[in-house]
């Protein structure tokens, strides 16, 4: 619910109104908790005490629905924009049923020292959200919209962020609040799949989970071109000193090399994800493009390990282990 706290009082008498209605729909659904952002209204006064007043008599009407509210600081709210503030807010109104709702895209994209956060009783932290983003210069709001990010993929240390959560006692769940064009574009399962791994990895972060060791690679061992025309690939490689050295024996697929230079050309579509195949199967629908790369490692079992883990798909092998795969 947004543009709750300090308005007049014709104003929060509508409010309540639909808060009721609100609170009446939440039950239907069975939840049980209602974040509630801090106004960015032209109406909202700078008055803490009102704001106080305001979200104590919200929360006594969602006390009365078995509803807790969570007071969220917005980056760019109108009179409230800190998480400390938020709390000193929620700690003066002094409601069972009011909390505050912590998220470290509005903590972090300020530049807020989180540590404050251990003087918050973990029982009064309804709700954690999580997100990174990368550290442009642009408008924060746009910024919030269109940038975020799984933690792990931007430059905020969600991992810090978080221990300073749990050491304040919280004992709920992790959300992840991302808001993202590229995600929204892109197929639902894979971003699935990747918003769970980020989660993996902040919870081995903050030693709330294991996984297996990771394994630092040596070098690259290859890189692998689709393209539905050989040729100019293979021409560009030739003009610049790689020479074709193997094909392999059962798939379109040509090993150029230079020094430890390697590249694979790949005619075939089969290299793709299904995003980026015709319909019903064939070229690539946008002509020559980076398919894989293969990385050297010393442990390849343990490097193994660690992908499967964190979610990597495990390719069949359909080849005996000995068949030899390339010829000169």
């Amino acid at each position: 619910m947004r543009d709750i706290e300090a308005v007049p009082a014709d104003e929060f008498a509508r409010n309540l109104r639909r808060a009721r209605a609100k609170f009446t729909l939440m039950n239907r659904l069975g939840a049980d908790t209602v974040l509630v952002c801090s106004s960015v209204s032209p109406l909202a006064a700078d008055d803490d005490a009102l704001a106080a007043e305001q979200l104590a008599r919200l929360a006594d009407l969602a006390q009365d629905f078995g509803v807790r509210v969570a007071y969220e600081a917005l980056a760019w709210g109108r009179h409230v924009s800190t998480y400390d503030h938020a709390w000193r807010i929620v700690e003066a109104a002094g409601h069972p049923a009011l909390g505050t709702c912590l998220d470290s895209f509005h903590i972090l994209s300020r530049g807020s020292d989180p540590k404050s956060i251990e003087d918050i009783p973990g029982e009064k932290i309804f709700f954690l959200q999580l997100a990174d983003a990368p550290l442009p210069a642009m408008d924060v709001l746009q910024w919030s919209r269109h940038h975020r990010r799984f933690p792990g993929q931007g430059g905020f240390d969600v991992a810090g962020l978080l221990r300073h959560v749990l050491r304040a006692g919280y004992d709920g769940p992790l959300s992840l609040e991302v808001f993202n064009d590229v995600f929204r574009q892109a197929e639902a399962g894979p971003t699935a799949v990747d918003a769970r791994r980020s989660l993996l990895v902040l919870q081995e972060e903050v030693g709330l989970g294991a996984l297996p060791a990771p394994v630092v690679p040596t070098g690259v061992a290859f890189a692998e071109l689709v393209t539905p025309d050989a040729e100019p690939v293979t021409s560009l490689l030739g003009a610049l000193g790689f020479a074709r050295t193997a094909r392999h024996r059962g798939k379109p697929v040509e090993l150029w090399e230079r020094g430890e230079a390697r590249v694979l050309v790949n005619t075939g579509s089969a290299a793709l994800p299904p995003s980026r195949r015709r319909s019903g199967g064939g070229t690539p629908v946008d002509g020559t493009c980076l398919a894989a790369v293969g990385l050297e490692s010393p442990d390849p079992a343990g490097a193994a390990r660690r992908a499967e883990a964190l979610l990597a798909p495990v390719l069949p092998r359909r080849r005996a282990p000995r068949t030899p795969r390339w010829t000169p």
